[in-house]
């Protein structure tokens, strides 16, 4: 992170970190009392507010890095995106999340990229609290279990061409938005990721306008980029120049 982001993100986290242990203190005895075997402490409270800042907007700026990188790469789905944007959006209007059902080729598009980038190629690790069994296999209590969203992602049976950036995937032949069973970008079951709404709202809206103020290209002399992901805590594209014209 540039040095100036992360002073701006000290800041933030200490004003936070202040704002709610202010909160904490004023709660009543009563309650106080009642909360004596609570983990949340002034400590506990600067790591979760931390977390909050890291994952919340990490995350995001990597999707947006290989979209940007998918589009350049393919210039005809950017260009289709925009068409949309435009028939539909005056020069003026503000763009809404809400919006998104106006813009099937758009919303395919942003789900395809979250689909095939697949920056988190597996799910947080959970717990078995009983013995049990899924589909014939047995799992014992405190058993630790992992969701490989890789795999529901690439399935050939639910993608007609999983390795290729294909935003038909989310259409049905008259162009409308469809949703997938297998699209998982967010783990699976009653504990999928707690940002996944706020992802999809800062996604669709910084998408929408990033494709509106500029068309995205390959700097002059460069014909392809490196398409390859780097694996860490989650799947980025390596680092790459584009030019960013003004539209």
């Amino acid at each position: 992170m540039p040095e100036a982001g992360a002073a701006i993100l000290e800041k933030l986290i200490l004003r936070t970190h202040k704002w709610m242990f202010q909160l904490s203190k004023s709660a009543s005895p009563a309650q106080d009392s009642q909360d004596i075997t609570s983990s949340f402490d002034e400590h506990n409270m600067i790591r979760i507010v931390a977390e909050l800042f890291g994952g919340g907007t990490e995350s995001t700026t990597t999707t947006l890095r290989w979209a940007i990188l998918y589009l350049v790469n393919q210039p005809e789905i950017q260009e289709k995106v925009q068409e949309e944007l435009s028939a539909v959006f005056s020069e003026s209007q503000v763009i809404q999340y809400q919006d998104r059902n106006r813009v099937p080729y758009t919303n395919a598009v942003i789900h395809e990229i979250l689909r095939i980038s697949n920056i988190a190629s597996v799910g947080l690790a959970r717990q078995a609290v009983k013995d049990t069994s899924l589909q014939g296999f047995n799992i014992e209590k405190g058993s630790l279990i992992i969701a490989n969203l890789y795999s529901s992602l690439y399935d050939p049976d639910h993608w007609e061409t999983p390795h290729q950036f294909n935003p038909g995937h989310f259409l049905d032949m008259e162009g409308n938005f469809i949703q997938k069973e297998a699209f998982l970008p967010f783990s699976a079951g009653h504990r999928v990721c707690l940002g996944e709404q706020l992802a999809r709202i800062e996604l669709f809206i910084f998408f929408t306008s990033l494709l509106r103020a500029f068309t995205f290209r390959l700097p002059e002399g460069v014909k392809n980029v490196n398409m390859d992901p780097i694996f860490g805590a989650t799947v980025q594209p390596h680092h790459y120049q584009i030019c960013a014209v003004p539209r």
